[in-house]
């Protein structure tokens, strides 16, 4: 008997159903992965030789394929995790063959304010310390492969500035002439480090570098994490590192790994995570974990290798997106999915009686504080806040029939929900013809989630219509104003003067045609202000600058104040989070 999550931490609850779990050798024969075929890391824990297991079971017909988004979140997230863990829960108390996908967690957000993606209450993934606490190891080589570029540039640089021609001939090496006022990368590190968004490297004396700004991001931020989620393979994994531009030279040419010789040793250091790793849910059902990239600056998926796998290997397979569908949702159909060539069956759209209240608060209703506990006003009986905050579920339903796909809307219920108050949002579901279930998985498991396991059931069988929302031939510059005004209500996109003299160069070439458009933006509000709640009217989209990823083969256009390294805050998560000197175990997480 695991403890009541009404009066039980996460990690003491984790800690208990750990007692019991299937070893990873169990675990991965009922899956029908053989054990040649694990790389385990420990009893609990495994990467999956992707290479060997797929080329097996490559010619199984796909299971259904089932994409978990939400609505527009508070800063403490709606649940999604948990709702994805919840529901693979419920399948598995169904007796179907089950599995999901999810990303790995940033120590970013673990140590700041949103905390560990392991789920929550009794919906969650095990072993969870390991989980959250670095795991396999696929963020750091993540992270060293992108340094080991930087490495590269700013010592090559060096010795381009202090040798001439003569003597780098001599050491074999050709003058790039990189600028030192053009280079695209900085560094990243896998922290919310506010103080690093803008630094000045090299200086000191002739032997320290060429000084010059450079800053650091957020390692999940990293071109090399969206790679890792995009690729489909080991060779597609390579070719896309060879093809990453870390600077320009003096005349304009784009300097890649490749030119710098350093894409092989960085492929090197990338070369297990592109294997996809493996634990099981608190109730025993597999959870492939792969790639981490956030859905605000990034793409915002699980890789396509991990929802292969899983699509291969089980009747129904869950897989998540970042944020809400104005954001994940939107890039895992228009980007992920395009890719992949898989196409979802059916969509849940996760919302909380909070995160409506949220959107449909007044204009005394209290400020949501990242850091602080969520005032009790959001906890509170009120039909009117309740009223106006629908119509942000509205608009991401209809972000969702946009793609064509069948779906359910999942109530994630807290303790504080009214009766009255759920109904209201069943009611108005209904009047539009959207299913919705209320789900009780974090208290009460898959147990809680048999509503929601019944109504995806439905919703699969209905046959999905899945479509994109534009042709890829479409111009970049109409891609970004289509996603803006059909995805995010936008009257109108402006561009800057730098982002405009940006896409015309980029709709000039034809290397750039077959790139995606990945927008990053606030995932809390529709509209590219995060303080605009509900549904903004009346709001033009603003896009600063464009980015572009050649190796991911993204274009990612700015939207108003976004930093690709977040900021840590003044009550983080890192302060409740310590070892058990008696058990060497991690508390607090």
């Amino acid at each position: 008997m695991l403890p009541n999550p009404l009066s039980s931490p996460d990690w003491l609850i984790a800690q208990e159903a750990e007692k019991r779990m299937k070893t990873i050798f169990q675990l991965a024969e009922e899956l029908n992965i053989k054990e040649e075929e694990l790389i385990p890391y420990g009893r609990y824990i495994a990467k999956i030789d992707f290479g060997k297991l797929y080329n097996r079971i490559k010619d199984n017909p796909n299971g259904k394929y089932i994409i978990v988004t939400a609505i527009t979140p508070t800063p403490f997230g709606e649940g999604k995790s948990t709702t994805t863990i919840g529901l693979t829960q419920g399948f598995g108390k169904k007796g179907k063959k089950v599995s999901c996908a999810i990303r790995q967690p940033s120590a970013g957000p673990l140590m700041n304010i949103k905390g560990s993606a392991a789920g929550g209450g009794l919906s969650q993934c095990i072993p969870r310390n390991e989980f959250s606490i670095g795991f396999t190891g696929d963020i750091n080589a993540v992270t060293n492969a992108h340094n080991l570029a930087m490495v590269a540039i700013t010592s090559r640089m060096l010795h381009e500035a202090n040798y001439p021609d003569e003597i780098l001939k001599k050491r074999g090496l050709k003058r790039l002439d990189i600028d030192p006022k053009k280079v695209q990368m900085g560094w990243v590190i896998d922290f919310c480090a506010q103080a690093l968004r803008k630094i000045v490297i090299g200086l000191g004396g002739k032997k320290d570098g060429v000084t010059m700004e450079s800053r650091f991001d957020i390692a999940t931020s990293s071109e090399l994490m969206a790679i890792l989620s995009l690729a489909r393979d080991l060779r597609d994994l390579k070719e896309r590192i060879n093809n990453i531009v870390v600077a320009y030279s003096r005349d304009g040419r784009p300097i890649t790994t490749k030119d710098l010789e350093v894409s092989g040793a960085m492929c090197a250091l990338m070369l297990s995570a592109i294997n996809p790793n493996l634990i099981q849910t608190i109730e025993g059902q597999p959870v492939f974990v792969h790639a981490a990239p956030f859905a605000n600056i990034a793409i915002g998926q699980s890789s396509i290798i991990a929802d292969m796998i899983g699509l291969k290997l089980s009747d129904y397979h869950i897989t998540e997106a970042g944020f809400g569908a104005d954001i994940g949702f939107e890039k895992f159909c228009n980007i992920k999915c395009r890719i992949s060539e898989l196409k979802p069956d059916a969509a849940v759209l996760v919302t909380t009686l909070r995160a409506l209240k949220y959107h449909g608060g007044d204009r005394n209703a209290p400020k949501i504080i990242p850091g602080n506990p969520l005032p009790k006003d959001y906890f509170e009986k009120n039909i009117q806040w309740l009223e106006r905050g629908m119509r942000n579920l509205f608009h991401h339903i209809k972000i969702i029939e946009k793609f064509g796909l069948n779906m359910v809307v999942c109530l994630n219920r807290f303790l504080t929900d009214t009766s009255e108050e759920i109904e209201f949002v069943r009611k108005s579901c209904e009047e539009i013809g959207v299913p919705l279930a209320v789900s009780e998985h974090w208290e009460k498991g898959g147990e809680g989630a048999l509503e929601l396991v019944e109504l995806v059931m439905e919703a699969c069988k209905r046959g999905s219509k899945f479509r994109f929302l534009y042709e890829s031939r479409l111009p970049h510059i109409s891609k970004i104003e289509k996603i803006a005004r059909e995805i995010y209500g936008a009257d109108s996109v402006e561009f800057s003067p730098l982002a405009l003299d940006k896409l015309q160069s980029i709709n000039e070439k034809k290397e750039f045609e077959d790139f995606s458009v990945c927008i990053a933006k606030t995932h809390l509000s529709l509209s590219d202000n995060p303080n605009l709640k509900g549904v903004p009217e009346g709001w033009q989209l603003f896009i600063k600058d464009i980015l572009v990823f050649h190796g991911a083969k993204l274009i990612v256009p700015v939207a108003g104040e976004i930093n690709l390294m977040p900021g840590t805050a003044s009550n983080p998560n890192f302060k409740a989070i310590d070892i058990d000197l008696k058990t060497g175990r991690v508390i607090g997480i």
